[in-house]
């Protein structure tokens, strides 16, 4: 049998894993997120205007994070990293819900939203363990702090780690997302030529690109699936 520490999974995990964990997370469909223009929230614009309604809004979000749970799909996935394989998770979800599953190597595209972060200093990050962040709340270098997040319109700081992660792929597995966001959408061109790949979505026959294979299933279903077929061939076949 092929020895699983070898094996590369890396994961690109979406909206739609998260959702089914409760959480409600922005899609294109109608541009609300929550009830909320994602202009008035989740943009520099937004945060320079009124920086009190978006750290409200965020406020919202982070206690619905802590109350949420991780789902089937995101401890399969941890339990595939249990069983000796590397699992790299790269998401673009800001909850934690994966570390809480148990997965360790999880990178956030789009930050964090149990951090807060330097408007001045984006080296400058503060746990928040409970409570949010209010109007006063002020980073080391004096400055407010804000969401440690990625608004519309502001860059991917960790895009090129994950091109590089990507790359070092055996296989990748794509879940819960549209493959539309940019620039999270062009990570599986960064993929060798060789490594399978599988998206699992609900509307996932519609969504696949070529070479890319369709797994109609919500992730709380298709993800445990693939895993136990993994964990029982002691490989990605």
């Amino acid at each position: 049998m092929t020895d699983t520490r070898s094996l590369h999974l890396v994961v690109l995990t979406g909206a739609g894993i998260s959702a089914e964990s409760g959480l409600k997370t922005f899609r294109d469909g109608d541009g609300l997120w929550e009830n909320h223009r994602v202009e008035d929230v989740a943009t520099p614009q937004a945060w320079a205007r009124d920086p009190a309604s978006v750290l409200r809004f965020y406020d919202e979000r982070r206690e619905q994070t802590r109350r949420a749970r991780p789902n089937p799909a995101h401890r399969a996935l941890a339990e595939l990293e249990a069983a000796g394989f590397r699992v790299d998770v790269i998401t673009q979800n800001i909850d934690d819900l994966h570390e809480r599953a148990g997965s360790t190597q999880v990178l956030h595209l789009h930050g964090e939203i149990l951090l807060a972060r330097s408007s001045v200093d984006d080296g400058l990050r503060y746990p928040l363990t409970r409570g949010g962040i209010a109007l006063g709340d002020l980073c080391d270098k004096g400055s407010q702090l804000r969401p440690d997040v990625v608004w519309f319109g502001e860059s991917v700081p960790r895009y090129a780690e994950a091109c590089d992660i990507v790359a070092e792929a055996d296989a990748l597995l794509v879940v819960g997302t549209s493959l539309a966001v940019m620039p999270a959408a062009l990570l599986l061109e960064q993929a060798p030529l060789d490594a399978p790949c599988w998206l699992v979505d609900p509307q996932a026959r519609d969504l696949a690109p070529p070479g890319v294979a369709p797994i109609a299933e919500p992730a709380s279903q298709g993800v445990p699936t693939l895993v136990a077929h993994w964990k029982a061939q002691g490989g990605f076949e």
